[in-house]
């Protein structure tokens, strides 16, 4: 998978990536500290966590400790929500954004709360107003990106013509998550219609959707001709994954489960490590032998050194 049909670096609107496989935002994931660890193992880009741009505007704290980020993170995504331009753009334009190289506007959550408020996928039923909200962003002066699903419905298809409204409106790049709305996160991957809007439009086009190894990632490029591909769900159960698409080793999990949570403590405090860490502990070991016990015991621990130690015990069982 190399050359420019498969893994290399990218250039984004002059950002030199060195990597085309980026972490996608997940809410309630894509904290700073597994962002930083998914960068570390070889992904050439990470977002954060669905940031609301009127929570930003009314200075919510728990908001703004979404775009917490650090040194470990050479180039800086964000991903935004919200269908009114201006505040859009003034958000864009806001303190907590300007450490970041790129903005990404979500135009694909397909969550009902989400929907419901005319943002997220919800813009993909309403052209001009999707229209306006990026070209608010981009006249903020920041690189814009469009994260976008191929359509709302099955039969309703419309990957090309929203990836050339984005390119039209000054995106320097769209993500085409290959499933409809109403499919959220299951079903296969419409293949053709990421394909379709690589040949609408001439700035990178980023395929996401179904990509949970080599072979996934290999598919995908072939099948869409994609300038790069996004991994998701695939990230937390194993975000070694992305050394394993750049050929590289893969380090034990054992051995980066204790610097995340050493990472996630001292940013955010024991509380939220503790219930984060045992998330990601269940998703780490899920399917390996005892992993279902192991679960129970992770989410009645109390501390984050109850949680170092449960995991270690089933790390060390899996890999003696």
């Amino acid at each position: 998978m190399n050359g420019q049909s498969g893994i290399h670096a990218l250039e984004v609107a002059g950002l030199k990536l060195p990597c085309n496989v980026f972490l996608a935002p997940m809410a309630g994931y894509t904290n700073y500290p597994f962002r930083k660890m998914c960068l570390s193992l070889g992904a050439g880009l990470a977002f954060t966590e669905m940031v609301s741009c009127k929570g930003l505007l009314y200075g919510s704290e728990e908001t703004k400790r979404l775009l917490c980020s650090g040194g470990g993170e050479p180039l800086k995504a964000a991903q935004i929500f919200g269908s009114d331009p201006g505040v859009m753009r003034a958000a864009c334009e806001s303190e907590e954004l300007a450490p970041f190289d790129l903005i990404d506007i979500n135009m694909g959550c397909p969550m009902p709360k989400i929907v419901k408020n005319g943002e997220g996928s919800a813009l993909m039923e309403n052209f001009p107003l999707a229209e306006r909200v990026i070209s608010a962003c981009v006249r903020s002066g920041k690189r814009i990106s469009v994260k976008f699903r191929t359509g709302v419905r099955e039969g309703g298809e419309c990957a090309a013509e929203f990836a050339k409204l984005c390119e039209g409106a000054g995106a320097c790049m769209v993500t085409v998550h290959g499933r409809t709305r109403e499919k959220i996160y299951s079903g296969p991957v419409n293949f053709e219609e990421i394909a379709a809007a690589k040949r609408a439009v001439g700035i990178p086009v980023v395929a996401n959707g179904g990509i949970w190894s080599r072979k996934d990632a290999e598919k995908m490029f072939d099948r869409t001709g994609a300038d790069a591909v996004m991994i998701a769900r695939a990230a937390l159960y194993r975000p070694t994954v992305f050394a394993a698409l750049a050929e590289r080793e893969e380090p034990p999990l054992s051995e980066l489960f204790p610097v995340q949570l050493r990472e996630t403590k001292e940013l955010y405090g024991e509380r939220f490590a503790c219930v984060f860490m045992r998330k990601m502990a269940a998703f780490y070991l899920k399917g390996r032998p005892g992993a279902a016990a192991m679960k129970r015991a992770l989410f009645s621990a109390e501390t984050t050194e109850a949680v170092e130690e449960l995991a270690a015990r089933a790390f060390a069982a899996e890999e003696g």
